[in-house]
């Protein structure tokens, strides 16, 4: 994780010192900003961000559409499949940029079909429980996970999304099995997680804060090095007893595979820009993320490298989705 919040640092600091692109990129109408999942968790807030932001620099309304699926690869399609002409947003993650090869029958291909827009922002999962779970502690949910395999629950924001892949990732780490439940959304596991109907969520951290607040639910470990101001009282992996689970999620906005060049690194521009922007930064790092940024060719190679890592992940686990 030092590596990535300093390739993170790096990122921002080439976002807030790039020179002008000589193309401009200015909307004839408002601009649909896709989002791939359910409404009131993590990409919705930051979605929403973002689009009031480019409201204004742009001009035109961007529009923030919900559009669950699939893991996010039912929005990503409709973006992949609407014209390169700019007016396409899709709100990207983990699940559709590097995790896509567990799903056998893609009805598009996210490597040719999108293109990348920049980089959001990244942060580190939490280990939330139900309140009522016997296991208080990272320690006895290890525990458990090993002694009596597929007896605690976990649920997720679908197959293949960043809270699957935490799951799937601490899984591999302990030798122990818990079982999963997949989703539509976080939004939708926090509601069940609190109603005692799952066991787990490996959320990513923005959430959390609100989750906690209504004391329903318990905060085992976060997947930072350090401990994060947003939730203070949570203990690190490190000091739960599982240095190894270091991780985080990161989400970006991409566009039609069909954008393009001198489009995309003109849209590209504003899109860091928007992020160097301190009331934006501010909000993203309030809610416990770390900005990025990244030039396009930035995003391809971060791309490459997150597809290799995710997928030693998914083939350890045998992950395969129909």
């Amino acid at each position: 994780m030092p590596y990535r919040l300093l390739h993170a640092t790096l990122l921002l600091l080439a976002c807030a010192l790039a020179p002008a692109t000589a193309a401009e990129f200015t909307p004839t109408r408002p601009v649909r900003l896709v989002v791939p999942l359910t409404p009131g968790g993590t990409a919705d807030v930051m979605g929403r961000v973002m689009a009031q932001a480019l409201t204004t620099l742009w001009g035109q309304q961007v529009l923030v559409e919900n559009r669950p699926g699939a893991g996010g690869h039912l929005g990503a399609e409709v973006v992949a499949r609407s014209p390169g002409d700019g007016h396409t947003l899709l709100f990207s993650t983990i699940g559709i940029h590097a995790a896509y090869t567990m799903y056998r029958r893609l009805g598009y291909d996210p490597a040719k079909d999108l293109a990348p827009g920049v980089l959001l922002a990244e942060m580190p999962f939490v280990v939330v429980s139900r309140i009522e779970l016997p296991q208080r502690s990272l320690a006895a949910l290890i525990a458990a996970a090993r002694e009596a395999p597929g007896s605690i629950t976990y649920g997720s924001a679908g197959n293949g999304t960043s809270t699957h892949l935490a799951a799937e990732l601490f899984q591999s780490l302990i030798g122990g099995r818990l079982t999963h439940v997949p989703y539509r959304g976080s939004s939708q596991v926090a509601n069940d997680l609190a109603a005692g109907t799952v066991d787990l969520l490996f959320d990513n951290l923005p959430t959390v804060p609100n989750m906690l607040a209504g004391g329903r639910v318990r905060a085992l470990a976060i997947t930072s090095p350090t401990r994060n101001a947003a939730v203070p009282d949570v203990p690190t992996s490190i000091e739960a007893g599982l240095p190894s689970f270091i991780a985080s999620a990161w989400f970006g906005l991409s566009l039609p595979g069909t954008t393009p060049e001198p489009m995309l690194n003109a849209i590209n521009a504003d899109l860091r820009a928007t992020l160097a922007q301190p009331a934006v930064r501010d909000r993203l790092i309030q809610l416990g993320t770390t900005p990025m940024g990244g030039t396009v060719p930035e995003i391809r190679a971060f791309f490459l490298t997150e597809q290799a890592k995710w997928g030693r992940v998914i083939a350890a686990a045998g992950l395969a989705v129909d």
